[in-house]
């Protein structure tokens, strides 16, 4: 297969040079935006369902279409995944039938990061697979390590696992984890060898894109993120 994927275009050639203000403030101020009542909702569902489970947990933070909680699931039979994306239009896409142990959840993320850590989780794993980078210098808040829910996600602790296409977006988050909780990364090539994960890694590898992963193990902290 050859695919004809857009490169990552950006100025930016360094990691953001507001990088650390932007985790310092998220570290030391509360972020006052309300949980949405929606994501309550699924969030209730969803604990039940892992109660009902009573295995460890995986987390694939912004599944998309939902492939790659499947072969998550797949992969780790003896853990329970769950998938949430806000797009109730990606998660509806038919690629398969949804293992015992794997659950879809439309919610935003922002908000199911905060609710799963004040209700105690602590994921095993934790996957983020090719989030938008918004590589305009300018947005690096709509980046997660740049964005006030970052101490949520850096606090949940577990083996974070983070792909990109784009290097310096990992390179950002490894830095930022390591503000956040004194743990340093790895950040490796990634080969998929046919094993891909989801759609946008298969796009991106058959585009003759370099691909990248990070993965570093977490403690749980709850009190990263300020109340």
């Amino acid at each position: 297969m050859h695919a004809n994927s857009r490169a990552i275009v950006t100025q930016q050639t360094a990691p953001h040079e507001d990088l650390s203000r932007r985790v310092s403030r998220a570290l030391t101020y509360p972020w006052r935006k309300p949980l949405a009542s929606h994501t309550r909702i699924a969030f209730g569902a969803a604990r039940t369902w892992l109660d009902e489970q009573d295995k460890p947990l995986i987390l694939d933070a912004g599944c998309g279409v939902g492939l790659s909680t499947r072969r998550l699931a797949a992969r780790f039979p003896d853990h329970a995944v769950i998938g949430i994306d806000r797009s109730a239009d990606r998660l509806s896409r038919e690629h398969g039938e949804l293992p015992d142990n794997a659950l879809l959840v439309r919610a935003d993320l922002v908000d199911f990061w905060r609710l799963a850590l004040h209700e105690g989780w602590q994921p095993a794993r934790h996957y983020l697979l090719y989030p938008n980078p918004y590589p305009k210098a300018a947005h690096l808040k709509m980046r997660w390590h740049g964005h006030p829910v970052f101490p949520a996600l850096a606090g949940l602790g577990g083996e974070l696992e983070a792909r990109s296409n784009w290097r310096l977006y990992l390179e950002e988050l490894a830095l930022a984890l390591a503000q956040a909780t004194g743990r340093e990364a790895h950040l490796e090539p990634c080969e998929p060898s046919g094993e891909y994960l989801t759609p946008f890694e298969h796009k991106y590898h058959a585009s003759g894109q370099l691909l990248w992963r990070l993965t570093v193990t977490l403690a749980h902290q709850p009190a990263l993120l300020p109340t």
